[in-house]
Formats: structure tokens, C-alpha cells, sequence
């Protein structure tokens, strides 16, 4: 189970790359997740959860904005596949499993940056416009994050 959670996680950072590393920050934090001694052990400490959910909420601004690149470009893809192996191992360390995790949340991460690109452009296509396919997105990314971290 704990593999197709930091799966899941890792399509929620393909989605959005700072919703999947902030949901498993603030679970880790006030969850007590079992991280200490492990490399992602920061995760839980008291400033990080804050940290990302300030950039998630800055993430989910920008990415309304015309001028926003594409996820497919090569800084925008990387940036959601090292957030998806962060939230993956985060999970994954969280059972013993911090590797086995971070592959799982960076196969998750390019499997939701290809897909989640190409049913925005369809519903985006649908709509006439972007905005609603993009908050659909958001909102998917959000409870998404939500539902996956409250399984761990």
C-alpha cells in the first residue's frame, strides 16, 4: 500500500510540483510520522510544512498567469520529478521504504505531468478556456494530496 501512496503522490506533484511535498510536510509534521534519523527527516520539522504550503499557494497563483511555461519544459518537468521523489521517499520513509518511495513518486510524477497536461489541453479545449480547466486541476491536486497523505 505504501508504494501506491508514494505513487499517487508523485501524479499529485506532476499535477502541481509544491501541493504533493507540502501535504506530506504538514501529515509528517502533525501526524508523527516516523521520519527521524532518515535523510527526508526534515519534512517534519517545524518551518518546512509552512514553507511548502507557501509555495504550493504561490504555485497555484502562478499557474493562472498567461506567461506560465509549460510543465513539459525540461526545468518545469524536473521540478515536478524531484518533488514527486521527495513526497514518494517522504511516504516511503514513513514504512521503511524511503527508495522503493522515491522511484514510485517519480514514475507517479512523470505519469501525472504527461497526463495531467494532456486532459487540461482536452478540457481546457472543451471549456474555450483554460481557467476552468486549470481550477479543476487544482482542485483534484488538492483533495488528491489530502485523501493520499490521510492513507499513509
Amino acid at each position: 500500500m505504501t508504494l501506491i501512496l508514494a505513487l499517487l503522490i508523485g501524479i499529485i506533484a506532476g499535477l502541481r510540483a509544491m501541493t504533493a511535498p507540502a501535504a506530506v510536510a504538514l501529515a509528517a509534521r502533525f501526524h508523527g510520522w516516523p521520519l527521524e534519523n532518515s535523510p527526508v527527516a526534515f519534512m517534519a520539522y517545524r518551518f518546512t510544512p509552512w514553507i511548502f504550503l507557501f509555495t504550493a499557494a504561490a504555485e497555484l497563483v502562478t499557474d493562472q498567469l498567461p506567461s506560465t511555461p509549460s510543465r513539459k519544459v525540461p526545468v518545469q518537468f524536473g521540478a515536478r520529478i524531484v518533488m514527486g521523489a521527495l513526497a514518494g521517499a517522504t511516504i516511503g520513509a514513513a514504512a521503511g521504504a524511503m527508495l522503493m518511495g522515491g522511484i514510485a513518486g517519480i514514475i507517479g510524477a512523470v505519469i501525472g505531468t504527461l497526463s495531467g497536461a494532456a486532459i487540461r489541453s482536452a478540457l481546457a479545449a472543451r471549456f474555450g478556456s483554460d481557467r476552468p480547466a486549470a481550477l479543476i486541476e487544482d482542485g483534484i491536486a488538492i483533495v488528491g494530496a489530502f485523501l493520499i497523505v490521510s492513507a499513509v
